[in-house]
């Protein structure tokens, strides 16, 4: 049994949808991070990085009780452990090197951007466009990959993939347009329509659907999220 320390955003999105494709029982453990519960000493306990994703494998090797956080982590750890979704030998150097360049690059260059664009005070119009502009370019740089292939590393579906739909499933945010978000990356956007498509996204979508998590973006939820400003 998994235990999955979950809150809906999209490094969690990509373990949940992990966890769908497997298989792997799971129980979800709601962290709602606009309430600050991500700095409870029971959750830093679990994670010291005080964010989520995180998962304890109560079935780890020899019987024993595995935590692992960070969503690339997770992925990793769950691939092996199922030997699901990590593709061939031959394709592992290719898996990786794109795993990094999700977890280093469009990962965060994509939430910063949602934040300067979204949560951060007015008068941030250089750090706003730095970030937007960076994630624009790790879109074009995957929409110049999958120019000619259906998936990013090796022939078939990967971590690799799960990994990127978690963020490219914010696009709209990202790129701050509602409408057609991914119409500049042709390439990107026929790969990201496959992907939505799997049966596994649309039960993805679901966890945690009967948790009530906080949306208002208030004083309380300010200090929560963005400890370090205060």
């Amino acid at each position: 049994m998994i235990r999955f320390y979950f809150h809906p955003t999209p490094n969690p999105a990509k373990v949940a949808l992990f966890l769908e494709e497997s298989g792997l029982p799971y129980q979800v453990h709601p962290v709602d991070t606009s309430k600050g519960e991500q700095h409870a000493p029971t959750f830093r306990a679990v994670n010291p990085n005080g964010k989520v994703p995180v998962i304890v494998d109560l079935d780890g090797p020899g019987g024993m009780a595995i935590t692992v956080f960070d969503s690339t982590a997770i992925l990793l750890y769950l691939g092996e452990k199922t030997g699901k979704f990590m593709g061939s030998a031959s394709d592992r150097g290719e898996l990786l090197s794109w795993l990094m360049f999700l977890a280093t690059g469009l990962g965060p260059f994509s939430g910063q951007a949602v934040h300067f664009q979204f949560a951060a005070p007015d008068g941030n119009t250089y750090a706003r466009n730095r970030y937007r502009r960076e994630a624009e370019r790790h879109y074009q740089v995957l929409d110049d990959h999958l120019a000619d292939r259906d998936f990013i590393a090796g022939p078939g579906y990967t971590i690799a993939d799960i990994s990127a739909w978690g963020w490219l499933d914010r696009a709209s945010r990202v790129m701050h347009r509602q409408d057609d978000p991914l119409a500049d990356y042709p390439n990107l956007k026929r790969w990201f329509t496959a992907i939505d498509a799997r049966p596994a996204v649309a039960r993805a979508r679901m966890v945690g659907e009967g948790h009530e998590f906080k949306k208002a973006l208030d004083e309380e939820s300010r200090r929560a999220l963005f400890p370090s400003n205060y």
